[in-house]
């Protein structure tokens, strides 16, 4: 279930940053962009690349799992409802006792990123040691603006199901078919784009050294 990025993901950050005692000006120095489009990004007039939702992640101290619209921003289990199977064959909703196993496929969290690509979740509720997604890029799809390699923390896992996926890692450029698999420290300078005419399909895993990181 995808959402405009202006009806969760702008509040949502605008409510961290906040809460963290920064102006969107200062948040935009220590990242190295405009004000105006951390305005933008919280207005839900703009949606940020993936490199600059990892900057602001990790600049905020908050986790992913947050800025998808599950749990508080330090992590944690969410509240509310969890609808879980169950042995005996029945579906019932479970409260508070724990957020299931099961991630059914029509009710994903999504984000969808600048530059033509979309995340979504494969986990049924928050983890604070990986991010466990379906990444979806569009034709002329890529990982950051301006096409600058992006580096953050933990290590990174890869699959490509569909379609044509350019990789750069480091000094290294490589082209992922479907079955093929790639795996790195994400600290190494890294850049995807999708230079064909057709979606491409991958699941992606980034293992994080410790919990509560962005």
């Amino acid at each position: 279930m995808g959402f405009d990025p202006g009806t969760e993901l702008g509040p949502r950050l605008r409510q961290v940053r906040e809460q963290r005692g920064l102006s969107g000006r200062e948040l935009a120095r220590r990242i190295q962009c405009s004000p105006s489009l951390i305005s933008q990004i919280e207005r839900g007039l703009s949606a940020p690349s993936v490199g600059m939702l990892y900057a602001l992640a990790t600049e905020l101290r908050t986790s992913l799992d947050f800025l998808f619209g599950a749990g508080p921003p330090g992590g944690g289990p969410p509240g509310g409802v969890t609808v879980t199977a169950h042995g005996d064959g029945r579906v019932r909703a479970d409260g508070l006792v724990g957020h299931g196993v099961v991630q059914r496929a029509g009710t994903r969290r999504t984000i969808d990123l600048a530059s033509g690509v979309r995340w979504e979740r494969l986990t049924p509720g928050p983890d604070e040691r990986v991010d466990f997604l379906e990444v979806i890029y569009e034709p002329s799809g890529h990982s950051t603006d301006a096409r600058r390699p992006l580096r953050h923390d933990g290590r990174e896992y890869g699959l490509i199901t569909s379609g044509t996926l350019h990789a750069s890692v480091g000094f290294d450029t490589f082209e992922l078919g479907p079955g093929d698999s790639i795996a790195f420290d994400s600290a190494l300078p890294h850049l995807y784009w999708n230079a064909t005419a057709a979606d491409v399909h991958a699941i992606w895993a980034v293992v994080h050294p410790q919990p509560g990181r962005a």
